[in-house]
């Protein structure tokens, strides 16, 4: 019995140092810890896996705005969510990622038609790197002039970083009739782009939202990944789903 007990009691010890372990690499690192800085981008690093990068665009409503986008890495491999707004601040990030941390960028995802997400789209183009869109994505910067990304995709989409997938996937209109949010599974880390607002975020502009959708979508982004610990907005700081929470109870109508 004592023998029995020993053993119970050696598998739990086991058991819990396993579970720690494992939820320990995937913790974020808080405070992001900033780990490159120019006055045209900022690199954060949130998870072992994850980087935030932080561009600015000029605007005639909002003065000089701060963007979010994310790159993924692993096995020496990365993928963007979100150009930087332009091509320098582009150009800085794929440098960084090919020289400081080796892992050159393979595909860049701008989750809608905006200039705060393919901004810097040509500079990516120009290095070899294919892009992919949504289809909508691609047909609203057709309309309205841009740079067009290469490869739709209808919906959804799964792209191989190293042994590991990222996903981009459209739940619905919001901020734009076209935008998607990104989603690393391995670390639980979502990219909601200017769907999901930061806390206490005002709207923001307006002109091309679904407001009457957007509650409504951002519920789906939720109950698709229940398990999601780091969100990224488009602008500002990232958090937690409080985020989702925050941005459902900003949009919701009655």
């Amino acid at each position: 019995m004592q023998a029995h007990f020993k053993y119970f009691i050696t598998s739990i010890f086991i058991a819990i140092c396993l579970h720690w372990s494992c939820t320990a690499s995937k913790t974020a690192i808080n405070p992001p810890k900033t780990v490159y800085k120019t006055n045209n981008l900022v690199i954060l690093q949130l998870t072992e896996h994850t980087f935030q990068h932080i561009s600015y665009l000029q605007t005639n409503d909002f003065g000089k705005v701060a963007c979010n986008g994310l790159l993924v890495i692993d096995q020496n491999e990365a993928i963007v969510f979100d150009t930087p707004t332009n091509d320098n601040s582009a150009m800085e990030l794929i440098k960084w990622a090919n020289e400081t941390i080796h892992c050159p960028i393979k595909a860049v995802i701008p989750t809608h038609f905006h200039d705060d997400c393919l901004g810097g789209l040509e500079a990516f183009h120009a290095q070899k790197i294919p892009s992919y869109a949504n289809a909508k994505t691609i047909a609203l910067v057709k309309e309205k002039g841009g740079v067009v990304p290469q490869n739709a995709f209808q919906d959804s989409l799964l792209l191989k970083v190293g042994k590991q997938v990222v996903t981009a996937k459209f739940f619905g209109e919001g901020h734009t009739k076209d935008n998607v949010v990104g989603y690393f599974a391995a670390e639980n880390v979502l990219f909601g782009g200017c769907l999901i607002k930061t806390l206490n975020a005002s709207k923001g502009y307006l002109g091309d939202a679904n407001v009457a959708e957007w509650s409504k979508t951002v519920e789906k982004v939720k109950k698709e990944y229940p398990a999601v610990q780091i969100v990224i907005p488009g602008h500002g700081d990232c958090g937690d789903k409080q985020l989702l929470d925050y941005t459902i109870q900003l949009f919701k109508t009655l």
